[in-house]
């Protein structure tokens, strides 16, 4: 069984930076889809970001394009979500997901088709 772990978040000003990472255990296929999303109180999930964990293709949403990174180290099965110019719109619970195939690219922003999903990290940028 597939399990996903984030860490990372914190409290942050606009204008700066974070970190966020998530490791999944249980080894999902190379290929099998990754993604982020987010959440903020009072509104639906938004999909912030896709990839594989064998890396390649990377989607992001417009929100986040040119300020949010996807990208892995050494190991293939822990991503990290590099956030900069960080605006107090992006608050919310990050959250990663995945399954244990891949998921056809039109639907990466699609959250139902992902049945694993971590806890949730909390994101707070101040003004």
């Amino acid at each position: 069984q597939v399990q996903l772990e984030e860490s990372g978040g914190g409290l942050v000003q606009a204008g700066g930076s974070l970190r966020l990472s998530c490791a999944v255990s249980g080894r999902p296929d190379g290929d099998a889809t990754m993604a982020w999303f987010r959440q903020a109180p009072g509104k639906e999930r938004e999909f912030v970001a896709a990839t594989a964990w064998n890396g390649g293709q990377t989607l992001y949403a417009d929100s986040v394009k040119g300020r949010f990174t996807i990208y892995r180290e050494q190991d293939r099965y822990t991503k990290y979500l590099q956030m900069n110019s960080l605006k107090p719109e992006d608050t919310a619970v990050y959250l990663c997901a995945t399954r244990p195939r891949r998921v056809i690219f039109g639907r990466w922003r699609d959250a139902a088709v992902y049945d694993s999903w971590g806890q949730g990290t909390q994101v707070t940028v101040s003004s």
